[in-house]
């Protein structure tokens, strides 16, 4: 027997419990696939248009800036300003999503996109988001062939396009969301869950940006969708 294994059996005797609480295999299995929700906060329970000013105020509030746009097609020149107003290069990595295909990038010619992976060297990425939820300012990010998870956490500057219908008022309705797309059993690998750039007080209690992934954190959010 583990140590890890002589602990819990020690906890589940003192509680008179049996490995499983008593209910038996099936009653645990039936409960892990009833996908029960859990307590929902209400502030995040408003129309759309509630939910996305929420969402910007809480991501705001997180140290992301939040730029609205009215349709992809303006999404070009809202990434050229993020640039310009902190001097970054038009040299940009992007994911290969189908929903950033549509939008078109070469009415602003001074960017340039490769669709794939990050590497070491590239300063500013663009992804997609798969949702957002309102009432903490949270972006849903998930890996997968389309998403590469590099985009997300290697470059400095980190760019999310997010479409307006995505944004939910809670986290449950994002789980839902995802097993509805994915399949019961069948999620992304990496389901990543990010409220504003990276940071870190570990050192002295002092907060510093970048320490596990990007600075800035830039997200573009796109009111009706291509």
């Amino acid at each position: 027997m583990s140590s890890r294994e002589a602990i819990l059996g020690a906890l589940r005797q003192r509680l008179n419990r049996d490995a499983d609480g008593g209910k038996g295999a099936e009653a645990v299995a039936e409960r892990l696939s009833a996908h029960a929700q859990n307590l929902i906060p209400q502030r995040g329970q408003l129309d759309r248009a509630g939910r996305t000013d929420l969402f910007e105020d809480y991501a705001a509030g997180a140290d992301a800036t939040v730029a609205r746009v009215a349709a992809a097609g303006d999404v070009p020149a809202a990434v050229a300003d993020f640039l310009k107003a902190h001097n970054l290069p038009a040299n940009l990595v992007r994911a290969p999503d189908a929903d950033l295909d549509a939008i078109p990038w070469d009415s602003q010619p001074t960017l340039t996109l490769e669709a794939r992976k990050a590497e070491e060297p590239d300063a500013v990425s663009v992804t997609g988001a798969f949702g957002a939820v309102a009432e903490t300012g949270t972006l849903v990010l998930v890996s997968g062939d389309n998403n590469p998870t590099t985009l997300n956490f290697l470059p400095e500057n980190h760019i999310v396009v997010l479409w307006a219908d995505r944004i939910s008022g809670d986290y449950e309705a994002q789980w839902s969301a995802l097993r509805e797309r994915y399949g019961s059993g069948a999620l992304p690998r990496t389901v990543n869950l990010v409220t504003g750039p990276s940071r870190s007080a570990d050192i002295e209690q002092t907060i510093q940006l970048g320490a596990h992934g990007p600075r800035r954190l830039h997200i573009v959010i796109v009111d009706e969708r291509p």
